[in-house]
């Protein structure tokens, strides 16, 4: 019988957990080295799984593929907080966003245009409605770091390890990288996944590895936990909302976040007012706390996996990290055991920025 191929994971938040638990599954030795389980973009997402405006239809594909992943992913993994809640959208001026509609539509979407009365008997609480909307059926959220844990979890019990330490450096043998250098010490390995978001950064400049990547600040608030006030999402213009499964509703000017601006509490408190503002019945409503998360994003937008340009180094960084988790662990997990690359991450590969 063949020895287990030996990989470490670096990183733990969701696309790291995601990548652990492929790789476990389909019969690795898997090694996660970070200082947290849960990541550290992963924990300042808003979290939207989608396939929505703004993408050309090879990106749309490879989302909305992985969309159905999740799917698949929950079936393995009971207790996933995943929710298909279906989002209400109107974010664009009317043309773009018809033509949004039109186009998305043409490829396969599930997304219809609604009028105010929909609108209101989808979220009665909201208090400026819109005259119309487009209603994204399909779409979902998950609590992030609540499945990153749980995928790690799965990985654990199945013999997987978590070593809780910081990635310094690749440690590389002639034309090969054969390892890390952590805060705890070398440890050795066939393969190593660098999924550590914009910490993948420096680690993969240890080894002469440009990552064209950048990392644009967002603020998001999160609410106390309150009485039911959203049913979906809601992705109006300069306001994203959902609430989430313990009843907080988490909010930004975007769903990447707003923009901090100097003052970062200011920034929240003017968000939250307007949060308030468009919600009925809120009064009682109260912040609880706000994150600044630094979102790991490829210079043209598009997601960076596959070889890392020396034998024995596989990147997985991307923004959008949510609604790719499960297709960017599945590929990633076969083509570093078996060799086979899918054709949907040809448009994905680092050599574009070559």
């Amino acid at each position: 019988m063949a020895a287990k191929q030996r990989v470490i994971v670096a990183g733990a938040g969701i696309i790291g957990a995601s990548i652990a638990w492929h790789l476990t599954r389909d019969g690795a030795d898997v090694t996660v080295i970070a200082e947290d389980t849960g990541g550290v973009a992963t924990p300042n997402s808003f979290a939207w799984i989608n396939a929505s405006w703004g993408n050309p239809e090879f990106y749309f594909r490879f989302r909305r593929r992985s969309m159905a992943e999740w799917k698949r992913l929950a079936a393995q993994l009971p207790g996933l907080p995943l929710s298909w809640c279906g989002g209400i959208c109107w974010d664009l001026p009317e043309a773009e966003l018809l033509a949004y509609q039109r186009e998305h539509a043409s490829w396969g979407y599930d997304i219809r245009r609604i009028g105010k009365t929909d609108i209101a008997a989808r979220e009665p609480f909201l208090t400026q409605i819109p005259d119309f909307a487009l209603d994204a059926a399909e779409e979902g959220a998950v609590e992030p770091v609540a499945a990153a844990r749980l995928m790690l979890a799965y990985a654990e019990a199945r013999g997987a390890k978590f070593v809780t330490a910081a990635v310094r450096g690749l440690l590389r043998s002639g034309e090969r990288i054969t390892g890390v250098v952590t805060s705890e010490g070398i440890f050795e390995a066939d393969h190593v996944v660098l999924a550590a978001g914009a910490g993948s950064v420096p680690i993969a400049a240890s080894a002469g590895v440009t990552l064209p990547l950048e990392a644009p600040a967002g603020l998001i608030i999160h609410s106390r936990p309150f009485e039911k006030r959203l049913n979906g999402l809601v992705i109006a213009m300069e306001l994203h909302m959902r609430q989430t499964a313990d009843g907080r509703i988490i909010a930004g000017s975007d769903f990447g976040g707003s923009d901090p601006g100097e003052d970062h509490r200011v920034t929240a408190a003017v968000l939250f007012a307007k949060v308030k503002a468009n919600l009925a019945e809120s009064d009682r409503l109260s912040m609880d706390f706000f994150t600044v998360g630094y979102r790991p994003t490829p210079k043209d937008g598009f997601p960076i996996i596959g070889n890392g340009g020396v034998d024995g180094l596989y990147i997985a960084v991307m923004h959008s990290g949510v609604t790719l988790a499960p297709i960017a662990g599945l590929l990633a997990s076969k083509e570093i055991l078996s060799g086979e690359s899918d054709a949907m991450l040809e448009p994905f590969r680092l050599t574009r920025f070559s």
